[in-house]
């Protein structure tokens, strides 16, 4: 029991010492993210169909 108040204890000190991101930081990042998982998934719907028709030629 005493490992993991102590546990609880250095986690909780470790959490104090972190730099959290501002909310502008947040949402500059979740907005990269975001167009970033948009852009790819065009990317890979447009090789998808091309790869499509091209095995729809073959066959």
């Amino acid at each position: 029991m005493k490992k993991l108040i102590g546990f609880v204890r250095n986690s909780y000190a470790e959490l104090k010492k972190v730099t959290w991101p501002s909310r502008e930081e947040v949402g500059s990042s979740t907005r990269v993210v975001l167009i970033s998982v948009v852009i790819f998934a065009i990317i890979l719907g447009t090789l998808d169909y091309l790869f499509l028709a091209g095995i729809d030629l073959l066959f």
